[in-house]
């Protein structure tokens, strides 16, 4: 078998991602993926505009804009009492920005990326379990565990959370946050579906879980998200994030939060794991991409954005360091990736474990960051511009960082008493 210039291990939004992206810059890539077949488990996903601006220098905004929804706001409520807290008005956010926030079916943005591939000449490979790693003289090389290898200048390993090649920098271990997600989909002729505006994002955030809701295929059918910290996985038991555990997360959430949980799939659940931030993802001509290399907890909704702006800035790397004949210098190019994604990744992630402790606090401190919600400005963008904005290439091009605003700022008057849930 004939040596491509980029081997992908991992056929997921990353992985097909980064096929494509180098596949525009004149890369042969062979992707592949241990599934038998291409697919993508879950419901809703958000794009934010660090994102669809780089859909768009793909050529396939329109596509996805297509298939999904381009909401006019974000709304952020208490989950106890249903009041709006804040939001954000995404239509003026998209003039800011130059680029929409975009909601859209994760299925959909995966076989989005599929056909790109497919169109730019992608080698897709199914049924293809990567069990090894190593470096070669010229490059690298993955055996199967069928026994085959396969051997490239790059290999690149978009293998996820559990990446067998993330073992060959660091010796960690996924961290459990003991919160689970349970999704759910309703279609547009249900009463509920009639009775929210599909052009808003919305999420309830109240003691210990949250509840987000927004429409998908053009309103075609409701997206929900319940998420929830589970007293068994405090506890230390296997058996944790359970559907009885789900009703008693929301038992003290407001109406309309809890009238949306018949709706939730009770057959499976997410449990969420992120991964302590590492600043080393190369090893040779081996590569860390998206949750092999960052896995986030998903608060600020940028764990598959991370993995398509990983591809993005490797393929403009390799753009800059590619000689007239063709040959790319990789190890310039993969030095450039490591010194700017790492940093950004590391913000993210540390942020999402704030935002998400944010989310769900309780008592004096839920009474405090509800007054601080309440009083910001709908146009204020502080909190925003570190990660909207156009995706760094150099450490230099990456924005500073906001501005943490302490929860004791907060005038509430008398302290409120913690509730037992939400």
């Amino acid at each position: 078998m004939s040596h491509p210039d980029v081997l992908v291990v991992g056929g997921g939004i990353g992985g097909l991602g980064v096929a494509f992206s180098l596949t525009r810059q004149g890369q042969t890539v062979r992707l592949l993926e241990s599934a038998p077949a291409f697919g993508e488990v879950g419901a809703g996903i958000q794009l934010a505009p660090n994102c669809t601006r780089i859909l768009d220098d793909y050529g396939l905004l329109d596509e996805a804009k297509s298939l999904g929804v381009v909401p006019d706001a974000m709304v952020m409520r208490d989950a106890v009492d249903g009041s709006e807290l804040t939001r954000l008005d995404l239509r003026h956010l998209e003039e800011r920005y130059g680029c929409p926030y975009l909601v859209i079916h994760r299925s959909d943005l995966h076989g989005l990326l599929l056909r790109a591939c497919e169109r730019a000449g992608v080698e897709l490979v199914n049924d293809a379990t990567v069990t090894a790693y190593e470096n070669t003289d010229g490059g690298a090389r993955v055996t199967l565990a069928s026994g085959e290898s396969h051997e490239a200048g790059l290999v690149i390993a978009a293998d996820g959370l559990h990446s067998a090649a993330r073992t060959l920098l660091v010796d960690d271990r996924p961290v459990s946050s003991a919160y689970v997600a349970y999704r759910g989909t309703v279609p547009a002729e249900q009463p509920r579906v009639r009775s929210v505006d599909l052009s808003e994002v919305v999420v309830y955030i109240g003691p210990r879980c949250h509840f987000v809701h927004y429409g998908l295929r053009g309103g075609e059918m409701l997206n929900q998200v319940a998420v929830f910290e589970s007293p068994k996985a405090l506890a230390g038991q296997d058996d944790w994030g359970t559907p009885d555990e789900l009703d008693a997360a929301f038992a003290g959430a407001c109406d309309f939060v809890r009238d949306g949980l018949p709706f939730m799939w009770r057959d499976k659940w997410w449990r969420m794991f992120d991964r302590d931030p590492v600043m080393t993802w190369v090893h040779g001509r081996i590569a860390l991409l998206g949750d092999s290399a960052h896995p986030p907890l998903q608060y600020i909704a940028q764990g598959a954005i991370m993995a398509i702006e990983d591809g993005w800035v490797l393929g403009e790397h390799v753009a800059r360091n590619r000689a007239e004949d063709g040959t790319v210098d990789w190890t310039a190019a993969l030095a450039a990736y490591e010194a700017v994604r790492p940093e950004h990744c590391r913000r993210v992630l540390t942020t999402s474990r704030k935002w998400g402790e944010l989310w769900h606090l309780d008592g004096l401190a839920r009474e405090q960051r509800n007054a601080l919600l309440r009083a910001r400005d709908t146009y204020d963008y502080s909190f925003t511009d570190w990660l909207y904005g156009p995706t760094a290439l150099t450490p230099d091009q990456e924005p500073e960082m906001f501005t943490p605003i302490p929860l004791d700022s907060a005038d509430v008057g008398e302290p409120v008493p913690a509730r037992g849930t939400a």
